[in-house]
């Protein structure tokens, strides 16, 4: 899978995704815990948050070769796609494993939602670039 799919229509945007930061001041700059989105039918929990200006942290760039964009599906699992074996295996490196683990870049959206996710507060880029 590839971030930042240019031909999606924004404007069909109507699966509604809730996503909950535990470190908001990390992953946005602003105090906000609480996020409602809309999502595009087959956009992935990681390219909405990247879109809505929320940065979760994906060193592969989202292509499930790392374990950095780890979040927790609370609910609605029944709007994304399923794990496949490589999701599965990469997810199990991820620090703080629950049932509920998931990689956000394969968690393709679809239906209607609600889909609930919280983004855990460990999942931040700790090195930011700064312009000389």
């Amino acid at each position: 899978m590839h971030m930042h799919n240019p031909k999606r229509d924004l404007d069909s945007a109507s699966i509604k995704v809730e996503l909950f930061l535990e470190d908001p001041e990390g992953l946005t700059g602003t105090d906000q815990c609480e996020w409602d989105l809309l999502a595009v039918e087959g956009e992935s929990i990681l390219e909405l948050a990247v879109r809505n200006g929320i940065q979760i942290e994906h060193s592969c760039g989202g292509v499930c070769a790392c374990s950095t964009c780890h979040v927790y599906v609370e609910d609605g699992d029944e709007f994304v796609s399923e794990a496949d074996e490589d999701e599965e295996d990469r997810v199990e490196e991820a620090p703080g494993l629950q049932i509920n683990s998931r990689l956000s870049c394969q968690c393709v959206l679809h239906g209607d939602g609600p889909v609930k996710v919280r983004v855990p507060s460990w999942n931040r880029n700790a090195v930011k670039e700064v312009p000389h």
